[in-house]
């Protein structure tokens, strides 16, 4: 019997668990490592940073959920991975042998690169519901004093659209307030130009999205390194094409949300050969490790190369249909490795967007996600914000019942019309 570990249940982790308990049935253990008890829908994050939804809306406890379908779960900090010898030291002193490792921790949030940066410095996050119910705090003591508001992502970071989302989503709740026109709002990007989103632009993405910012007055920055956050005060240079800084800003706000660099999760990063400079996981084709032929990685843990070069720099963003293409292909790879055979699955690096914009959306699809791309396509509409609340939905059912069917390209597809990603 082969003993299989999960480190990590988010929207990678909790899948893998479910699909792994479905291809290898009752024969081989498996276990999932998690740090918190508690499942968190972090797509939602920004709902909750406006106090949209609560944490009770997009958060259940693991231990019942993977109980039920006959896996381990164990809540608690993991302090080494001891790759030789396949083993997870935890903090209490446990230890845990594995025979595989799928690795789905997610990132590190890198305040600590930007000084004053974070919610234990000057800014804000919705990285976690932890963060996003923060960000809701100060966004009601913005709604009693209003004032400047600066929404966006620092140097490194990688992932854009829920910034993009934030920005959005504070919009619409301050117009429906009436406040809209007592706040300001002005967008900082690490990114070239509105609408990179990381991915070198997809289809019309920075027409579209300067277009909206403009209509609903939201004034940018973009090629923005972000050097230090004063209480009330951000400091940054904006850069020209060539890197070199072209202006110095310092913006005064009342309420800022920043999202951050990623890096790899210290545990994950220590381990020799394992990660890039960054701490994140190398993987190969089959999203093995190079290195440790019995660990795999998939989601935002895992190294990807920047799709282009930017003056400031920034990285790759990992949407939820690539995690879960990267998920089947590493299933079926450890089924392939148990039964002696060789290892032939590889995952479609495909990126699907659904962006909440408050009151509206816009839907992006990248094929594949570094380009040269066959397909580079955007759409806008209504029909995206309701999409997305529907997902979100049927997402958390889906993982409290313990499906192992993939939920991306079940209802996303369906959602956009297109039958399937080849």
């Amino acid at each position: 019997m082969a003993h299989v570990v999960v480190l990590g249940a988010g929207t990678g982790g909790m899948p893998a668990a479910y699909e792994l308990k479905d291809v290898l049935g009752g024969d081989h253990r498996i276990t999932v490592v998690n740090a918190s008890e508690q499942f968190q829908f972090v797509p939602s994050n920004p709902w909750v940073g406006v106090g949209w939804r609560k944490r009770e809306d997009i958060t259940f406890p693991i231990a019942p959920c993977l109980q039920r379908k006959g896996i381990e779960f164990i809540a608690g900090h993991v302090s080494r991975i001891d790759a030789q010898g396949s083993r997870l030291e935890m903090a209490d002193g446990q230890t845990v042998d594995y025979d595989y490792l799928l690795i789905a921790t997610g990132p590190k949030l890198a305040f600590d690169e930007v000084p004053g940066a974070g919610p234990e410095g000057h800014t804000v996050s919705v990285c976690t519901v932890d963060h996003a119910e923060k960000a809701h705090e100060g966004y009601r003591r913005l709604l009693e004093e209003p004032g400047h508001v600066i929404v966006g992502a620092m140097p490194m970071a990688s992932c854009f659209g829920p910034a993009y989302e934030y920005a959005f989503i504070l919009d619409t709740d301050l117009r429906k307030r009436r406040l809209r026109n007592k706040v300001p709002i002005t967008f900082v990007t690490s990114e070239p130009y509105i609408g990179h989103l990381g991915l070198g632009g997809v289809g019309d993405s920075r027409g579209m999205l300067e277009s909206e910012m403009r209509q609903h007055d939201i004034k940018w920055i973009t090629n923005a390194r972000v050097t230090r956050v004063e209480d009330g005060k951000m400091f940054l240079e904006q850069c020209g094409d060539d890197g070199a800084k072209v202006r110095d800003y310092e913006l005064e706000f009342n309420y800022s949300m920043m999202l951050p660099a990623f890096k790899g999760v210290d545990c994950v990063a220590q381990v020799d050969g394992l990660c890039n400079p960054r701490g994140f996981v190398i993987v190969d084709e089959f999203q093995r490790s190079p290195k440790y032929h019995n660990i795999y990685s998939a989601g935002v843990c895992i190294a990807i190369p920047p799709v282009e070069p930017t003056p400031v720099p920034t990285g790759a963003p990992k949407t939820g249909y690539m995690i879960e293409s990267m998920v089947t292909a590493i299933v079926h790879n450890i089924r392939a490795a148990i039964d002696g055979k060789d290892i032939t699955s590889k995952a479609t690096w495909n990126a699907i967007c659904l962006a909440d914009m408050g009151d509206t959306g816009a839907a992006f699809v990248a094929l594949p996600q570094i380009p040269p791309r066959n397909v580079a396509w955007m759409k806008k509409g209504k029909w995206v914000h309701m999409a997305k609340i529907a997902f979100e939905k049927y997402f958390l059912r889906k993982m409290q019942k313990g499906t192992s069917e993939p939920v991306y390209e079940k209802y996303i597809l369906k959602a956009l019309g297109i039958e399937r990603l080849e």
